[in-house]
């Protein structure tokens, strides 16, 4: 009995002080802190997930949560400081940081997946499922996605929330489009495809639906897969304008927004897409791949096309084209897909995880 008396103290002693330190944070205003961390390689090329991080942590601190990026040679201190850890990806090799936040410091941890798993003979799905079911909460960008990996992995639909992709409100400021127009040499009307070249985004398949049309395309984003890249170029006639990547956010990048007459994202999976977030707070058309969650966001706002099939990629593109605009699409994308938005969804995550822990 006295041994199970003092093992009971000791247990209550740590549960309140547990509970004091929370206090003791609440009392002198010390803010949440957030460690985030992504695969070593992801900003070697980024992209939409990469964005999603950085947008994260801005509007996180805008808020008054101190975020942290993580850095192997200061892991200890970082450690020691979080409160949570915010992973983000399930790319390979994911899993080894993951058991380290779960098993050796014992930190509450979040995981962003940025996957919708179209086939799995695609993917290391027990490498995935091993890396999601360490997390205590995974926040997907779509109730989509949400059920798809729950099911996939038969996991609790409870462990799943899904927090918004968004916008930076300088999209939703109209921009000049002969910034664009002067800076590329581009007088003739264009639909716009913003993203990395590579298999994923299908930018070949749409230079193949296009061709003949008379529809000018730009290309706009880095070449992701060198091969691939070139077999587009190998492809393309003089209405197709490959212009590189534009800075996101920059006048350029929202100029070409204004400059264009649609813009077209048939990729063969998005979880949205934040270019086509962007174009629709920038008041363009959109036609979009119906692979992926982009349904959700979008409503009946877009077009969609099955990105497999040619005939189906052209048909969206000129019914696009021949829709009036609506300005209404841009209001409704500001009153649900902000970063701002985002941050209050995690902000919300954070606390209930860390009330669950404690």
């Amino acid at each position: 009995m006295k041994k199970n008396g003092a093992l009971q103290y000791l247990f209550l002693n740590s549960y309140q002080l547990m509970n004091s330190f929370a206090l003791l944070r609440v009392m002198h205003k010390m803010p949440l802190t957030i460690l985030f961390n992504t695969y070593p390689v992801a900003f070697d090329c980024p992209g939409g997930g990469e964005v999603q991080l950085l947008k994260y942590m801005e509007q996180l601190e805008a808020a008054g949560v101190h975020v942290i990026r993580y850095d192997p040679w200061n892991a200890k201190k970082q450690f020691d400081q979080a409160d949570i850890v915010h992973y983000f990806s399930v790319q390979g090799g994911s899993w080894r940081f993951c058991i380290h936040v779960q098993e050796v410091r014992k930190v509450p941890l979040i995981i962003s997946p940025i996957i919708w798993i179209d086939d799995p003979a695609k993917y290391g799905m027990e490498e995935i499922g091993a890396t999601l079911r360490m997390a205590d909460h995974i926040l997907p960008n779509s109730q989509a996605e949400c059920d798809q990996l729950a099911n996939t992995f038969d996991m609790p639909p409870s462990l799943f929330s899904p927090i918004v992709n968004g916008v930076d409100d300088i999209f939703f400021v109209q921009a000049d489009p002969t910034v664009f127009r002067n800076q590329f040499g581009i007088q003739n009307k264009f639909v716009l495809c913003m993203g990395n070249i590579e298999t994923r985004k299908n930018q070949l398949r749409l230079i193949e639906a296009l061709q003949g049309s008379g529809i000018h395309l730009v290309l706009a984003g880095q070449e992701r897969e060198a091969g691939y890249a070139a077999q587009c170029r190998a492809a393309a006639d003089a209405t197709v304008h490959f212009v590189g990547v534009l800075e996101h956010g920059s006048e350029l990048q929202r100029s070409a927004y204004a400059a264009t007459e649609a813009l077209i994202l048939p990729s063969t999976l998005e979880t949205p897409g934040l270019a086509a977030l962007e174009a629709a707070a920038a008041g363009c058309r959109i036609a979009v791949t119906q692979e992926g969650c982009t349904r959700e966001y979008f409503r009946d706002f877009a077009e969609y096309m099955n990105p497999y099939d040619t005939t189906s990629i052209r048909h969206s593109v000129q019914t696009a084209l021949n829709s009036p605009r609506r300005p209404e699409f841009s209001t409704f994308i500001k009153e649900h897909y902000t970063w701002k938005h985002a941050a209050q969804q995690l902000i919300a995550i954070y606390n209930n995880v860390l009330g669950t822990r404690g």
